[in-house]
């Protein structure tokens, strides 16, 4: 089966679990005889290899006769572009997409070829970013064989219903994490909207975890029968559990993710507070960055806790491996988490896991303490039990090993080519 697959991040280049995702689930799917074409933004050449054809959409060639005139009405006429589009196509090209007619004056050459600038990543320019991608799969769909279409995330929703008007091939979109989860009750309408339109047009929608599927049907409308449940996996170790020694010879706490408001970092904070007043000799890390850094900072020094607390900025690659080997108890205390991979990455590394029950990662694992993100006094007594108790922890980490066997990527993998399946035959 061939799979034209849409993406926003592929390692090195990642600013969080999506992208690790796509990476082992693509090498699982390979495994299992799918032929992969995955699409990124910008394709910088040193992606890992993992048997995927990597795209970028800065590579490809678009004929601006062929795709902002003659075939823009036809193909891609649900997209908008406003004015911060402009100093990426030029003002000229700007003024003939939203008026969507040229004056002779105006008229583009025939055979006129040009390739988009794409930054990547999540930078200030994203929606204009958002807006050229589906553009540009309208020349990728046009160019290539497959069979399906998947994207991943709303990012590159539009670039998948682009894809499917274009081939008439049906459209699976993965839904990794909402705007109900990045931002609460308050969503963003721009982002709400392209999630809607993208489960709407698609044949069939994955999520990762039955807790998410409940968010899709409730708050996007969408039928369950039409939304399937992959939970996400990981990859086994296939080398003995490391310690790293530290400096301190103190129990290190670990918080690792962005620090916005979905992932609950000022209740890691609250909770560490707690337990600092039991016990003084224990180090709190919170690894990571986003946009309530600073304010996370100026609440530790509030609360005269910074002895005791270490930001590391953001970590990935071995630098996540190796935080988790100097960790003895990880805490995920997201406020709202669609799956959670880091949990089975420490878990993996032998580490202890107090997890929020309001998650997707809650569903797979048992040997982790689950307590409610708003619980703090719960969810201290979980860090101070762990960090005092060894034989607690110990049974812990030697029954999370176990049931990591039972989650992996090649079991989500033959889910996954089961959900084309049932969307090639549902056209």
């Amino acid at each position: 089966m061939k799979v034209l697959m849409f993406g926003w991040e592929f390692p090195p280049h990642i600013s969080g679990g999506l992208g690790t995702a796509c990476f082992s689930m693509t090498e699982a799917l390979v495994k299992q005889g799918t032929d992969i074409l995955f699409v990124i933004p910008n394709r910088q050449k040193d992606e890992k290899d993992n048997g995927t054809k990597i795209l970028g959409a800065n590579e490809v060639k678009i004929n601006l006769q062929t795709s902002i005139t003659k075939e823009f009405h036809k193909h891609v006429s649900f997209i908008e572009v406003n004015s911060r589009l402009v100093p990426y196509i030029g003002v000229e090209d700007y003024y003939n997409i939203v008026n969507r007619s040229f004056s002779e004056k105006e008229q583009i050459v025939e055979n006129s070829f040009r390739c988009f600038d794409f930054q990547g990543g999540y930078k200030e320019n994203l929606m204009d970013e958002v807006e050229k991608y589906a553009i540009t799969a309208e020349t990728i769909a046009r160019e290539n064989d497959f069979d399906v279409i998947h994207a991943h995330d709303w990012l590159t929703y539009k670039a998948g219903i682009v894809a499917k008007k274009v081939s008439g091939k049906p459209l699976v979109v993965h839904v990794h994490a909402t705007e109900f989860d990045r931002s609460g009750q308050v969503v963003n309408p721009t982002v709400f909207n392209i999630e809607k339109e993208g489960m709407a047009m698609a044949d069939k929608i994955i999520t990762v975890s039955n807790y998410t599927k409940k968010i899709v049907v409730e708050k996007y409308l969408q039928d369950a029968s039409k939304v399937i449940t992959v939970h996400n996996g990981i990859d086994e170790n296939t080398k003995p559990v490391e310690r790293i020694p530290n400096a301190w010879n103190k129990k290190i706490v670990t918080f690792l993710g962005r620090v916005t408001f979905q992932k609950g970092p000022d209740y890691f904070i609250e909770a560490a507070e707690k337990v600092l007043k039991k016990d003084k000799n224990i180090i709190f890390v919170l690894a990571g960055s986003g946009d309530m850094l600073n304010r996370m900072i100026a609440l530790v020094g509030k609360k005269r806790i910074s002895k005791n607390f270490f930001f590391t900025g953001f970590l990935k690659g071995k630098q996540v491996e190796e935080m988790f080997q100097r960790s003895d108890v990880y805490v995920m205390p997201s406020v709202s988490e669609p799956f959670g991979i880091s949990p089975l990455e420490a878990m993996r590394e032998g580490v202890p896991t107090i997890i929020s029950k309001q998650s997707g990662v809650s569903e797979v694992v048992s040997y982790a303490i689950k307590v409610d993100f708003w619980d703090v006094d719960a969810m201290a007594d979980a860090i101070y039990a762990l960090t005092h108790y060894p034989a607690m922890s110990d049974m812990i980490k030697k029954n999370a090993s176990l049931e990591l066997k039972k989650i992996n990527w090649d079991k989500a993998a033959k889910e996954i080519i089961n959900v084309y399946n049932y969307a090639l035959t549902s056209k």
